[in-house]
């Protein structure tokens, strides 16, 4: 496993879903966890230890509300963290301010609300460092992705 991806109820699956759709579409391996970090903290940390020892490099994580799983996670482990704020009250701008406003010194990375697409391709470019068939697998979709926009062409009519 590269990439474990934690979000704070089954609730959030479906939305959490997309980041796992982007790293079977890179061909990373990951796993997910439907862990509070409120109601289950215990279970949280035993949780991070063993995405350590598995030799994981980057952590997604995903919660709405207070969103505090993201802060939790980076403040037990040395390990990259992405937070996805995810809708819940107030469209999900209590949970983007929950995560992106960590006191310093533990950082969490964030994107935007939803966007765990985003935060998988954020763990792909984090891995890309390390791996060179990852980074050249980034790459590649980037240009693909170019010469798709090149061909539809830039003149449209509106």
């Amino acid at each position: 496993m590269k990439v474990a991806i934690i979000f704070g109820a089954r609730s959030d699956s479906e939305k959490m879903g997309n980041a796992a759709k982007c790293l079977r579409e890179f061909g990373i391996d990951y796993k997910a966890y439907a862990i509070s970090a409120h109601r289950m903290p215990d279970l949280l940390e035993a949780t991070i230890e063993k995405i350590e020892e598995s030799g994981a490099s980057v952590i997604i994580a995903g919660a709405g509300l207070a969103a505090h799983l993201a802060g939790v996670i980076a403040s037990k482990t040395i390990l990259p963290v992405i937070g996805v704020p995810i809708d819940g009250a107030l469209g999900g701008l209590d949970s983007l301010l929950s995560i992106v406003q960590m006191p310093k010194p533990i950082a969490v990375a964030t994107v935007g609300i939803n966007n765990s697409y985003n935060a998988a391709m954020l763990a792909v470019g984090i891995l890309a460092i390390k791996y060179p068939e990852i980074k050249q697998k980034l790459i590649d979709y980037r240009k693909k992705m170019v010469e798709e926009l090149l061909s539809e062409g830039s003149e449209i009519e509106i």
